[in-house]
């Protein structure tokens, strides 16, 4: 195995955009200060989110031991605030901080930020645009506890369509039913968009009777009453919609649990055999898709388009865990993985801030090149100042 060359103070830049994001992390340094009845504690929780926020953004940090050794220098001692950190002390921090103080940081971030450019379409919308799917992180640890089951952890993601950002993250065990969590995080005025596995009867009552709406495809053989089929509009055939009916959805015995007609659209796609997916596997799929919602006066081809807007939190999912590196997680412990969640979705969120668009593998590896000295400072900056003009 080759050996691990140490962390200069030359190789680590980018120290000035830091200083957009200290100040937010202010309010996180008393935490679990009571404890230290000693008064001897050296990493505070603000210092420790500053530690984990170079591992996102520094390509040159890359390991837990990488971060102890930063710590040490001159150059991150004074511009981080932070003291040499040992091993333990840095692996303790994450059983000892509180992680939902971050909340307070990701919800005044999310308050700065403002539509991204969209199809207009979208601005009739009833609610918040809000991707809802889940994604798999695989642990490289058992984790420590018995909060998990395994070795595998689930997050379960709220995305801001109209934003491009998250805007929360739950974690669970991976085997943990996504239906319930999302039963447990439902907000009023949303239009929560969904694939077939929140497909449950249950879930679009409890979104209607919370004030919120939804549009989530249905399996292809869903049992339903037809009670009106609507005509369909030249911009609804040319967007490949095939049918628009108001219906029953299920049998008749399942009233109680789903208590008004909702709507279906049937979109033409294009089918593939079990299996010949992007090369997974997966259950066969027909000639069309079916999407349920109870979205009756918007346009049906306006319903497509919010679904196929759902690919955007897929894209986003490649982006966190490749890019930011969330792969390799810096804890095993639940607490340690949660801030280091939160501290993702803020880096996400200060990248769209900086560049006005939703962040993308381009910009994040322009943001690395400078953060490893590749790329210059004013070369970063006119990358930045592209985006910012394109999103005018």
């Amino acid at each position: 195995m080759a050996k691990r060359i140490p962390v200069t103070e030359e190789q680590l830049r980018g120290f000035k955009y830091f200083k957009m994001l200290l100040p937010l992390l202010d309010r996180l340094h008393d935490d679990a200060t009571a404890r230290d009845k000693a008064g001897n504690r050296t990493l505070h929780f603000d210092q420790y989110a500053a530690l984990v926020l170079l591992f996102l953004f520094s390509p040159i940090v890359s390991s837990v031991r990488g971060l102890i050794q930063a710590s040490t220098l001159r150059k991150v001692r004074e511009k981080l605030g932070v003291c040499p950190t040992s091993l333990g002390s840095f692996s303790e921090a994450a059983s000892v901080f509180d992680p939902d103080l971050l909340a307070g940081v990701v919800a005044e971030l999310a308050g700065e930020l403002r539509p991204l450019a969209h199809d207009s379409r979208l601005d009739d919308i009833p609610g918040i645009l809000t991707l809802v799917d889940g994604t798999v992180v695989h642990a490289l640890a058992k984790l420590v506890g018995q909060v998990f089951t395994g070795r595998d952890i689930k997050l379960h993601t709220h995305f801001d369509l109209l934003k491009g950002v998250p805007a929360s993250m739950d974690l669970t065990a991976a085997t943990d039913s996504e239906v319930d969590n999302l039963l447990g995080q439902l907000l009023p005025d949303r239009v929560y968009v969904k694939d077939r596995g929140y497909a449950c009867f249950r879930l679009f009552q409890s979104i209607i009777d919370i004030g919120s709406h939804f549009v989530c495809r249905i399996r292809d053989n869903s049992v339903s009453q037809l009670v009106e089929d609507r005509p369909l509009t030249a911009e609804a055939r040319a967007a490949g919609i095939v049918a628009d009916q108001v219906v029953w959805l299920g049998c008749a015995d399942k009233r109680d649990e789903l208590k008004q007609p909702v709507r279906i659209i049937r979109i033409a796609c294009t089918p593939h055999r079990k299996g010949h997916h992007n090369g997974r596997g997966g259950p066969e799929q027909g000639e069309t898709l079916l999407i349920a919602t109870d979205l009756l006066d918007v346009p049906a081809e306006v319903i497509g388009l919010i679904y196929r807007c759902r690919w955007t939190v897929e894209i986003f999912f490649r982006f966190f865990k490749h890019v930011l590196g969330c792969r390799h997680l810096l804890s095993h412990r639940p607490d340690g993985i949660k801030i280091q969640v939160y501290l993702a979705i803020i880096v996400c969120m200060v990248i769209t801030l900086w560049t006005g668009r939703k962040p993308t593998l381009r910009t994040m590896e322009m943001i690395q090149f400078y953060f490893a000295g590749w790329a210059e400072e004013d070369e970063l900056e006119a990358h930045i100042a592209k985006l910012q003009s394109a999103s005018l």
